[in-house]
């Protein structure tokens, strides 16, 4: 079993950048990828990124495409997720997941806030 423990959220305005950092423990890569989802107030969850432990094949949602860059470091069972030109549309609670690519969704985290004001 992998435990997902997410870091970096938080309230920023419209323009700026955040990054999260999730650590993976107890078998860490008992899963060959890990990503994000996000979940807006109201909507349904929705998968922002993910990547290969191994070799670092990455995806992305449309939306988040060429402003968030997802990234590992294997040493640390860490990854993270750089957030660029951040918009209000961004604000969500963010939750990182252990699984398969291309949608890594087996083991979850609890979540952290990042609220994008206008």
């Amino acid at each position: 079993q992998v435990q997902l423990v997410e870091s970096g959220g938080g309230l920023v305005q419209a323009g700026d950048s955040l990054r999260l950092s999730c650590v993976a423990s107890g078998r860490p890569f008992s899963n060959p990828a890990i990503g994000w989802f996000r979940q807006a107030p109201g909507k349904e969850r929705e998968f922002v990124a993910a990547i290969s432990w191994d070799w670092g094949i990455s995806y992305y949602a449309d939306s988040v495409e060429g402003r968030f860059a997802i990234s590992r470091d294997s040493a640390k069972s860490t990854v993270y997720l750089q957030m660029d030109s951040l918009k209000a549309e961004d604000t969500a609670l963010y939750y990182c997941t252990s699984g398969s690519l291309p949608r890594p969704e087996a083991t979850w985290g609890q979540g952290t806030q990042v609220t994008v004001s206008s």
